[in-house]
């Protein structure tokens, strides 16, 4: 696998269609993606002292991240109007290489900051609300 840049990791926003056509969100500056999931232990008196896991049991979810600086543009106002509304949306994560994450989203968390002198930033949380497909 070939080494990849950081810029090339970007998270887009669904505009609300049935077949979803995605926009970048542009002000991010960094993003994070966690993917998560709840170990089912299944160790026994048979188990020789060792824990054991249920393989495929449990619940799987992804967590994203990201920070950036505001533009204002449709991306932003979407994902603004989802954290307003509590609506669950389509985002895409997408690689350098071509690789991409799709599913659909919930914004927990939407914070925006600015200093005197410096530019309107904000930070974002995301939480998937079902099964996330990797293409």
């Amino acid at each position: 696998m070939a080494i990849e840049k950081g810029s090339a990791f970007l998270l887009k926003v669904g505009d609300g269609a049935a077949v979803p056509v995605f926009a970048t969100v542009a002000g991010l500056r960094t993003t994070q993606l966690s993917v998560n999931g709840e170990a089912v232990v299944v160790t026994n008196k048979d188990s020789g002292g060792w824990r054991q896991l249920l393989s495929g049991a449990g619940v799987r979810s992804v967590s994203v991240s990201g920070a950036g600086v505001f533009t204002g543009s449709a991306a932003e106002a979407r994902i603004k109007a989802s954290a307003l509304s509590g609506a669950i949306d389509d985002y895409r994560l997408s690689f350098e290489g071509g690789d991409h994450m799709t599913g659909r989203f919930l914004v927990t968390r939407l914070d925006y900051a600015g200093d005197f002198n410096g530019e309107r930033s904000y930070t974002l949380s995301l939480e998937s609300s079902g099964a996330v497909v990797v293409g």
